[in-house]
This record gives structure tokens, sequence and C-alpha cells, in this order.
């Protein structure tokens, strides 16, 4: 199977939080658009992307319904559904409006985060950090988008955490399985809980600063696996 590790199912998760089946298979699907495994303009039928996951139809019908809502596939009439493609200035547009929306909120959660909820956070930080390090995307992305949904949280605005994760969910990174392999992905991961002590610390301009480097760096390596000035 192009989209699978090997090792996924005699893993225990980093972070015990069970997912459904349905769940399950969104977010391999979701990965694999993501970093590329499945290929833009690729037609997808249900039937067989079960078989090739070993779930029945119904599964994989259900998530390609929620990719079709994130706008990662189309449903293509009589065949099944296809990838979507996104053109650099799409991606340059996307990493925009990210920039303009999450790294100001940080001078809003700064300082706002109960002591209480500072090991939760990090047990999140250093998922990501151990996902990194054992090449392990799928569950890097999964915790990735949880710990930044909820850092946007502590700002009370359910509108901006809904808008940033679903740019974060469109967004395309077909160089970090190269960067991952190659085992840079940790600096970026790193860069989460450099962000939550400054955070816990109230440093709001100090955490602006670095999500904003966390952003442009996903946007110029990940994409590309090439670090940019």
């Amino acid at each position: 199977m192009p989209f699978s590790d090997d090792d996924t199912a005699s893993r225990e998760p980093l972070v015990q939080r069970s997912l459904s089946l349905r769940e399950t298979v969104l977010e391999r699907l979701r990965t694999a658009i993501i970093t590329g495994r499945l290929g833009e303009g690729d037609v997808l039928s249900t039937p067989a992307l079960g078989a090739r996951l070993g779930v029945s139809a119904t599964p994989v019908r259900e998530a390609m319904m929620d990719l079709v809502r994130e706008g990662l596939v189309e449903s293509v009439k009589n065949k099944g559904f296809r990838v979507t493609s996104m053109s650099e200035t799409d991606l340059d547009d996307l990493a925009q409006i990210r920039l303009m929306l999450e790294p100001p909120a940080m001078r809003i959660v700064a300082g706002r985060i109960p002591e209480e909820d500072l090991p939760r956070l990090r047990e999140l930080a250093h998922a990501c950090l151990a996902a990194a390090e054992n090449d392990h995307l799928e569950e890097y992305l999964r915790f990735d988008r949880e710990f930044h949904a909820r850092v946007l949280e502590y700002t009370g605005n359910a509108q901006l955490v809904e808008l940033a994760t679903s740019l974060r969910r469109r967004t395309r990174l077909y160089g970090i399985a190269t960067v991952s392999r190659e085992g840079r992905l940790h600096g970026s991961a790193r860069e989460h809980l450099e962000l939550l002590e400054l955070l816990a610390a109230g440093d709001g301009e100090g955490a602006e600063r670095v999500l904003h480097r966390h952003i442009s760096h996903a946007r110029a390596l990940w994409a590309t696996a090439r670090e940019e000035s």
C-alpha cells in the first residue's frame, strides 16, 4: 500500500486518544493527499481504497465526503473522487492568510493559559517531537493540528480556530516526507515547545515571532524540502 506505515498497527499511540474507524481512515487518506502520496488529479474509487486499507467501502466513502468539505478532493460522477490541485500561488495565499491570523493571535493567548492546562499542551508538543524523530508523518500532522487548534482556543474565538484549522488541512506539504526521512522535521517540532514556554511566560511578542517563523518555515521547507531564507 503506497500510503501506509508498516508498523502503524503494532505501535501504541504517543498520546492515548482513540480514533474511530472513520477517523482513522480519514487521517490516513488526508495525510496521503497532503504529502502527495495520492497525487493531484488522481481519481480514487472507494471500493479500491477500502481494499487497500483493509476496510469496507463505507468508512472510506464517509471519509471522502469529509475531504470534499475540506477541499482536498471533489466528487466525480460514476467514478469516485478526484484529488484537487493547488498551485504555488494558492499555497502562498493560504500561508499568507495564516500569517495574518495566527501569529498576532499569540498576543491574546500569552498569559491566558491556565497552569493546569499546560501539561496536556506539553504532552501534545512532545508527541509531535517524538513523531518527527520517528518519521511517523500521520501522527505528526494529527498532533500538530491538534496542538495549534488547542492553543488558538485560548483566544476565545471559535471562528478563528475553525478557520485556521481549515487552512491547515487544505495546504499541501509535498516535501515533508523528504524532510522527515532526512531527520530535519524535529527542528520544526521543537518550535511547539518554544512557543508554549513563551505563551506560559506571557511573552506575546516572542510567541508571535516564533509562530511567524514556524508557519513561514513550513511553507518553504515542508512544501519543497528546500530551506529558504
